[in-house]
This record gives C-alpha cells, structure tokens and sequence, in this order.
C-alpha cells in the first residue's frame, strides 16, 4: 500500500496522529525534502528506507513505488496534497499498475498562516468565500483564474506560489478592485521554527517582503478579513434563534 499523506504546514507536531503513526510502521519513505520538515523522519523506524524526492523525477518516485508494492510506502507532501501537490499524476500511474492507494489528509499551510496572524477568513460581512490561488508561472493558470479577475469579487485571498512575483501580483490586485491600502500579510514558513509575519498592504507587498528578506516559502494573504471591521456572528447572538437555543427577548 502507498500512503500519499500531508506533512503538515511545517511544524512537526501539526501532522494528524494518523498520518504520525503510518510514518511509524513505514518501510519506505518518500518525502519532498525541499518542503516537508525534516524532523517529520524522525517518526520513521531505524528500519526504515528513505528517499528525499526534490531530486527525483516522477518516473523515479514510481519506480520506487514499483520496487516496494508489496511494502508499507509513505509518500509525505506538505501542508495538504490537494493543494498543489502534484498527487494526482502519481495515482493515475499506479492506477494502471494495480498499486492501491490511500489519501490522508494534512494541515494546509494556508491555515498555518492563519493560525499565525491569529486571522479568521470568514468574517461576517466582510467575506464568506476564501480563494486559494496562484500567479501564472512556469505552470499556467487558466484565463478565467486571472489574479485581477479573483480579485475583482473583494474575497479572502490566499496566494501560493508567487513569491518571486510581488510586484506583479500587487498591481493585479489592485487592477482587480483591492484598495492599494487594503491590509496584506506575508506568512513565510508558517509554523516553522523560523516563521516570519509582516503585515502590509496591497500596494507594499513587495516592498515589505523584500525589506524582510523573503523571496520564498511565503503565503500571501489579502482582504478585508486582515482589517478590524466585522460584524458579531448570528451564532452566538443573543437575539438569535437556532436550533439549540432561544432567542432572548
């Protein structure tokens, strides 16, 4: 069996316990060192055989997989894999193999980051929609998922991928709709020992990570979810009836 299971956003206790106790009883471990923690291998029995994939093509993690079916063979993405992950290539291939598999989900770093800003994305009347996005690079992104064309419905927004990019991905926002004033953050490595937050605007964004040295490993957070106007939630309102509880009059 091969696991495909997510690391975590950084943070080697911030993987869920089942996807701990696999890493325990794994013979082969495949994990993409340029990303995932290396203390996540320290679960790893001294048994264990493991392979760093960051110098690996897809047909050699395969291989691997091909060499061991018949052993307990982790394949350890961060954050979450279906974020990003480039999973699905891997499962379509061991599909026609007849290798089975299964998912286990992972902490996205997404939710790291706002862990870190101790930020909620969905605010009442602020915005109940949260777009988890990227700038178009060596990978292409379609046309309708354009930067300024997310940007244009004034949503949470989470930018993966685009570190390299701030400049451009400022001027899209705003192009977009966003205010340049609009409250930004940086979150690089979240979670990690390291952990860098700057909170900035739109228009500063690439001022401000280059004044802190990020050029990678960083998420770029934008919206009115970052400000401090928001309203109470209905759910806890005492005015409000649900179905455990009565308004008070």
């Amino acid at each position: 069996m091969v696991y495909f299971i997510g690391a975590g956003p950084g943070a080697a206790d911030l993987i869920t316990v089942r996807g701990a106790e696999l890493l325990k009883k794994a013979d082969v471990i495949i994990y993409a060192g340029s990303l995932v923690n290396p203390a996540l291998l320290d679960y790893a029995s001294k048994d264990c055989r493991i392979y760093d994939s960051a110098s690996m093509t897809l047909e050699e993690v395969i291989e691997v997989m091909k060499d061991n079916r018949d052993s307990e063979v982790v394949r350890l993405h961060t954050g979450d894999p279906c974020i990003y992950g480039a999973i699905r290539e891997q499962m379509d291939i061991l599909d026609s193999l007849g290798i089975e598999y299964q998912s286990v989900p992972g902490v996205s770093s997404f939710i790291g980051a706002a862990a870190a800003l101790n930020a909620e994305f969905t605010l009442p009347n602020v915005s109940q929609t949260v777009i988890l996005t990227r700038m178009a690079g060596r990978t292409p992104v379609p046309e309708k998922e354009e930067i300024s064309k997310l940007a244009a419905h004034g949503a949470s927004m989470v930018v993966f991928l685009t570190s390299t990019m701030l400049a451009e991905l400022s001027q899209r926002l705003i192009e977009g709709g966003y205010a340049p004033d609009s409250p930004a953050a940086i979150v690089y490595k979240a979670t990690w020992p390291d952990e860098k937050v700057v909170r900035t605007t739109v228009a500063d964004i690439a001022k401000a990570a280059e004044e802190n040295g990020i050029n990678k490993m960083a998420l770029i957070m934008v919206g009115g979810f970052l400000g401090s106007e928001y309203e109470r939630s209905k759910l806890y309102d005492p005015s409000f009836t649900h179905l455990f509880r009565k308004a008070v009059k």
